[in-house]
């Protein structure tokens, strides 16, 4: 178990840190919460704040509105204060280091008077199928349908007027950091999600942005893309400070003052590579949420272009290779629901916690192919399986036992089955090894089970440790303080290893064959369903 800088030292000194401004601040707007982690001089989290929030599918598009935003914020950050005040007994006025993390990807576009012209357009949306397939053949780089370029091109295609008066694109990490800073910048790993990075320079691919400037002049839309773009920065270069404007939209009481310096902004998979320590090359993880990915650090180029890849960076522009999956737990969540009301109708109070314990501790005794059960988590369009909207499925076959354990073990392999597709494309197609794996993320809270299924279904060791349970915003916040303290030798690396987890204590899971043959068996009879979930979106 790691320990708290609050398990280790005394209340005093944990106060005078926060009162000097020895603390870094990361807030990351998740799916669907936005938390914010204070951390003291030990990297070790001193203060946590959330604030629960949802998209909203309007116009047949995924979006959050700015309002949301920034009152999701201000909730956040206040929530945050409260839990500094009642543990420490102080305000929290001056963090030394600040940082913003969310969703990747996206598109949120901007006039020269900084005014949003189109509702943001999440990573969630897969309506740029066209623009994804055009681009890709065009750089012969496989750019996938959530990137902020596949949502410009479909613009460009679709003839929106907006593209006329575009001056500014940018994703959700990146809207937030530009209003707290005043600073228009990404951090690479985030900007990589964007638009492709040359990983030799560590700035955008020259070659691509003149073949994007010639092909939409080309449908008689002069835009150079450069102009349009974020700055890129990585992982140690301070990217602004604090400004007084943005204290205040942070928090409209006055408390928060101005002055604290900023990382570059980073979006989530870059701060679960941080919070797993997983940024050195052969190393990988896995986050678990409303979506499910995997990044692993690649020592050199893939063969040849993978639609089920993306090549991104990490914060600090080193190449990795991403399996990403729009559909993760939700799904899960909802069957949990589901039983949790069953229960308060029998008249069995059970919180969240229990009731999701309950179910997954079921899944370790189900059958480990699933017992002819098979589920489908897809609320979305899912890519990797050419899947254009969602229809959650669940069907078993006539001979098939419907019990609790196979019921929740199948439906923990529907959770994992995307990303065990495009796992395959880099462990068996291309040969990647990895020396570590980690996971963090919601689904991995209930110790043993996700944990052990996903051992399983890439085949190699798992290891979960108590630093990642904090997640991104624990991440961003780490990165906030690199930028405060680095060195000008420091590696991002070489921080990580010696200066935050030099004591870290992992729980690692090893494939038991058992369930390595068993989700085996899932697959190809999943592989072979895949029709079924097709139909359903055609037919309803």
């Amino acid at each position: 178990m790691f320990m708290t800088d609050s398990d280790v030292r005394p209340p005093a000194d944990l106060r005078e840190a926060i009162e000097q401004g020895r603390t870094a601040l990361g807030i990351e707007l998740g799916s669907t919460r936005i938390k914010a982690v204070l951390t003291g001089p030990d990297h070790a989290a001193i203060a946590v704040g959330t604030h629960d929030w949802e998209n909203q599918f309007v116009d047949r598009t995924w979006t959050y509105s700015l309002d949301a935003i920034w009152s999701g914020l201000q909730a956040c950050y206040a929530s945050l204060a409260s839990d500094v005040k009642e543990k420490h007994g102080t305000e929290l006025r001056t963090p030394g280091a600040l940082g913003v993390s969310a969703m990747m990807h996206g598109y949120l576009a901007f006039d020269t008077d900084g005014e949003l012209l189109t509702p943001f357009r999440t990573w969630r949306n897969t309506n740029t199928g066209d623009a994804a397939e055009a681009l890709s053949e065009l750089f012969a780089y496989n750019i996938p349908h959530r990137w902020s370029i596949a949502h410009l091109y479909q613009a460009v295609l679709n003839g929106e007027e907006h593209v006329g008066r575009l001056a500014h694109l940018t994703t959700l990490a990146g809207y937030v950091h530009w209003k707290l800073s005043g600073e228009q910048i990404l951090g690479t790993g985030d900007a990589s999600g964007v638009f492709p990075i040359d990983v030799t320079t560590g700035g955008y691919n020259t070659r691509m942005l003149t073949q994007f400037d010639d092909l939409v002049d080309g449908r008689g839309v002069p835009l150079k893309l450069a102009e349009l773009l974020p700055a890129v920065r990585p992982a140690g270069e301070p990217a602004g400070t604090l400004t007084a404007t943005g204290a205040t939209l942070l928090d409209p009481t006055g408390t928060l003052q101005p002055g604290a310096v900023m990382c570059p902004p980073e979006g989530d998979a870059g701060t679960g590579m941080v919070a797993t320590n997983s940024v050195a090359r052969r190393t990988g993880n896995v986050s678990a949420g409303t979506s499910i990915f995997a990044m692993v650090v690649l020592d050199g180029e893939l063969s040849r272009v993978h639609p089920e890849i993306d090549l991104v960076t990490t914060p600090a522009g080193d190449l990795v290779a991403m399996v990403h999956c729009n559909n993760g737990a939700s799904e899960l969540n909802a069957w949990a629901g589901l039983f949790a009301e069953f229960a308060t109708a029998l008249g069995v109070s059970a919180d969240s916690n229990t009731v999701f314990e309950t179910l997954f501790r079921a899944a370790l005794l189900g059958a480990p192919d699933g017992g002819g059960l098979m589920a489908f988590n897809n609320l979305s369009g899912e890519p990797i399986t050419k899947l254009h909207e969602g229809r959650p499925l669940f069907l078993r076959e006539p001979g098939s036992t419907l019990s609790l354990a196979s019921f929740m073990r199948t439906q923990l392999y529907a959770a994992l089955a995307t990303l065990r597709i495009g796992m395959d494309v880099l462990q068996k197609s291309e040969s990647v090894k990895l020396d570590r794996m980690y996971a963090h993320g919601g689904l991995f809270k209930t110790e043993g089970v996700a944990q052990n299924l996903l051992a399983a279904a890439i085949n190699t060791p798992v290891s979960v440790g108590n630093l990642a349970a904090e997640g991104g915003a624990w991440g961003i916040a780490v990165l906030a303080a690199f930028s405060a303290t680095r060195t000008e030798s420091q590696t991002l690396d070489t921080f990580l290893t010696t200066s935050v987890f030099a004591d870290a204590q992992l729980n690692t899971a090893d494939p038991d064959p058992a369930d390595v043959a068993g989700f085996d068996a899932f697959m190809q009879r999943y592989i072979t369903a895949l029709p079924i979930q097709q139909a359903a979106v055609d037919h309803s």
